[in-house]
């Protein structure tokens, strides 16, 4: 098992889904019913198949809350 990538995490809280019904969400704000039918049907091919995998993982273990000191305030 390789180490995890401190800044894939922060990729987590910064990018947004590109495409479908939760197009402009944060990925690590999808619900886990979309993130579990990813894991069922396929993860996107590249980058965002792994960041999608990686927050399956996180909200399946319950371990979303590691996000959040990683999250920039709202202002």
């Amino acid at each position: 098992m390789q180490p995890l990538d401190p800044q894939l995490l922060e990729l987590l809280v910064s990018r947004t889904m590109p495409f479908g019904k939760y197009k402009g969400r944060l990925l690590a704000d999808l619900p886990g019913h979309y993130l579990g039918w990813f894991a069922r049907e396929g993860f996107p091919p590249g980058e965002l198949g792994r960041l999608l995998a990686l927050m399956y993982e996180l909200d399946h273990n319950n371990l979303k809350g590691l996000l959040d000191p990683l999250r920039l305030p709202r202002r």
